[in-house]
């Protein structure tokens, strides 16, 4: 997990998992499945068990024929339930599927948007996974863990609880993301309501941009201010444009729909926190993170496991490169018990982290 802050603020996240499949700027050997013609593309058979990229025409796959070998790169990440987006290289290829190179890693991009941060590193190890050109920015610094928590907690919630009392929801659907905007207790200004809720909504605008950025929203997002008319909401068009002017990804307001919502396209790219904190995979490297801190704080002697459903016993078997750094770590492989009795249900989890003490 990676993070960077202004002014004490997070302001970009990133969670970067090797074992976890295609990223962006990632070079595979690929082979084409079948071609779509209602779609201008086709469907690209990848690597290590991840679902076939999509390669448009227009980025090279209009004279390939089904079964043909690729070299394709990673244009957009796996999101929304649908496979890669993917870009012809010119590099000839053949058989068999695999991964040629990685794109870009979370601290690196972080980095290149932010050239004059120090990066902070709490093991000496992750230092040498990182290319040498940011070496020299690199400091030993033992982050709280409860630091880097609370702000992945946050990200979790779709409720964004303001100092001033207002309220953000935002709500991802498959199709576009809303963001609600609740005054709550900030409304109460000795303003007349009109211009109390003018206020309020111009001194938010900032905080839904952040909100829009640390999230990682893209596609179709929908903001509904509080209160206002149609009229004063779209009032709002110029101060909302500058405050979405810092962002990297050069989201663009298109105007206020007849109902006074907002509309912002942001081109997706990496997939939202959303995604990326939740599902089996993120559950499983939860209770892998778990184990490997309790063998690391635990007394000498001391032996940990986890009891967990099939399905996420299965992820981490799966995740190489996770289990790999879990070795590197703590010195032996995890010890993962698969307990068909165990499964995930609201408020609950589909593992328990078990001592010897218990029969580990």
């Amino acid at each position: 997990m990676a993070f960077a802050e202004r002014s004490g603020r997070a302001l970009d996240c990133a969670v970067e998992r090797p074992g976890g499949g295609p990223a962006v700027g990632d070079v595979f050997v690929g082979r084409l499945a079948t071609r779509l013609p209602a779609m201008a593309g086709a469907f690209v058979a990848l690597p290590e068990g991840a679902a076939d990229g999509f390669l448009p025409d227009s980025a090279g796959g209009r004279d390939a024929r089904e079964g043909d070998w690729l070299t394709v790169w990673v244009t957009r990440a796996p999101q929304g339930g649908k496979g890669a987006r993917l870009a012809r290289t010119e590099v000839p290829s053949d058989g068999p599927l695999r991964r040629l190179a990685r794109g870009p890693g979370a601290v690196e991009r972080l980095a290149a948007l932010h050239p004059e941060a120090t990066i902070l590193v709490d093991r000496p190890g992750l230092a040498a996974t990182l290319p040498f050109a940011l070496r020299e920015r690199l400091r030993r610094d033992d982050v709280p863990d409860d630091t880097v928590q609370e702000v992945f907690e946050a990200l979790e919630s779709p409720k964004v609880a303001l100092p001033s009392g207002a309220r953000l929801t935002v709500t991802p659907t498959p199709a576009l993301t809303a963001i609600d905007v609740d005054a709550g207790g900030a409304s109460g200004e000795r303003l007349p309501k009109g211009q109390a809720q003018r206020a309020l909504n111009r001194r938010l605008l900032p905080e839904i941009a952040r909100q829009i950025r640390l999230r990682n929203l893209g596609g179709a997002i929908l903001v509904d201010p509080a209160g206002l008319s149609v009229k004063d909401r779209a009032a709002l068009a110029a101060a909302l444009t500058e405050a979405l002017a810092d962002d990297p990804l050069k989201p663009r307001l298109l105007g206020f729909s007849a109902l006074g919502l907002a509309e912002i396209l942001r081109p997706r790219l990496h997939p939202p926190m959303h995604e990326v904190l939740t599902g089996g995979h993120a559950e499983s490297l939860t209770a892998l993170a778990a184990l490997c801190r309790a063998w690391e704080t635990a007394p000498a002697g001391s032996r940990h496991a986890i009891i967990a459903s099939p399905a996420i016993a299965a992820r981490i078997e799966a995740d190489r490169a996770a289990v790999t750094e879990f070795r590197e770590r703590v010195g032996q492989l995890p010890r993962v018990i698969a307990d068909p009795a165990l499964r995930p249900i609201p408020l609950s989890t589909g593992w328990r982290l078990v001592t010897a003490a218990e029969g580990c």
